[in-house]
């Protein structure tokens, strides 16, 4: 298979006894991790909004040789903490146990100080990062039981400025510090908290920020991308993937507290190449 395209399946150590909770599953790096954590045979408890496509994401980890009886489906929307609770709770009723927590789910909107409105920059917070806290403290008693583990998916953006990129790029940030926050205050308990951090990877979240007027194919997204990640190409999910599978498995059982950079070189390129964002 490519490097384009990628592939999910890998080797990392006890994943298969682990009961893995995703949000953001039903596209982008939260499917591509899902597939790769099928593969591995890990319970799922696959979290996002559109029902459809999550179940077109419990389907392709059948496809992959998960039981169905190993996937649950919860859909709902991480800025309501309603629904974060009916994540961990209809999780629990369907495998009685929480190992690892990958809080994926996220939104760009693209703006700096001049364009964006208080809303935008406020619902920003509010789904990056106020939710992951959120998450975090519904599910860390059960994570803590289970000597568990968190991966955050984070960005370069919260590593380094990017151009029209303000309030993503604090959201990002204050993730990345929470995330540090969290692995020093719950190591005694045995938890382990990282996150990851993406350059460009090929997923829909180009055609949302408005990058490509006329609808992005992965020829214009790697054009593009080229010019910022050194390593001259975009990313596949399934590599930002592996990179979450490796520090929730055993392998990765003396990390912690780290933002593991997933980004083709990009936060080595200083600054990064002006992208054409939509409302810039």
């Amino acid at each position: 298979m490519s490097v384009a395209a990628g592939t999910p399946k890998g080797s990392y150590v006890g994943l298969e006894k682990k009961v893995v909770l995703i949000t953001g599953a039903s596209s982008g790096i939260g499917a591509g991790a899902a597939e790769v954590f099928a593969c591995h045979g890990s319970s799922l408890i696959l979290c996002g909004r559109n029902a459809e496509n999550l179940q077109q994401t419990a389907d392709k980890c059948i496809e992959l040789g998960l039981s169905p009886d190993k996937i649950v489906q919860v859909v709902g929307d991480v800025a309501e903490k309603e629904d974060l609770e009916a994540y961990l709770n209809k999780g629990l009723e369907k495998f009685g146990r929480l190992d690892v927590v990958v809080a994926n789910a996220g939104i760009g909107v693209p703006g700096n100080l001049e364009t964006l409105t208080l809303e935008q920059y406020e619902h920003q917070q509010l789904v990056n990062t106020t939710s992951v806290f959120s998450l975090l403290k519904l599910a860390m008693p059960e994570l803590k039981k289970t000597r568990g583990n968190v991966v955050a998916v984070s960005s370069i953006a919260g590593l380094k400025p990017i151009d029209s990129m303000l309030t993503y790029c604090v959201s990002k940030a204050g993730m990345d510090q929470m995330i540090r926050c969290i692995s020093l205050e719950v190591a005694k308990d045995g938890v382990r908290v990282n996150c990851i951090n993406p350059g460009a990877i090929y997923t829909n979240i180009f055609n949302a920020m408005g990058i490509f007027g006329d609808g992005m194919t992965y020829e214009k997204a790697n054009a593009l991308v080229s010019k910022t990640h050194p390593i001259g190409r975009i990313g596949n999910v399934y590599e930002t993937g592996k990179a979450i599978a490796f520090l929730a498995s055993d392998d990765a059982s003396f990390i912690t507290g780290v933002t593991l950079r997933v980004d083709g070189g990009a936060a080595l390129v200083l600054p990064l190449p002006d992208i054409p964002l939509g409302n810039k």
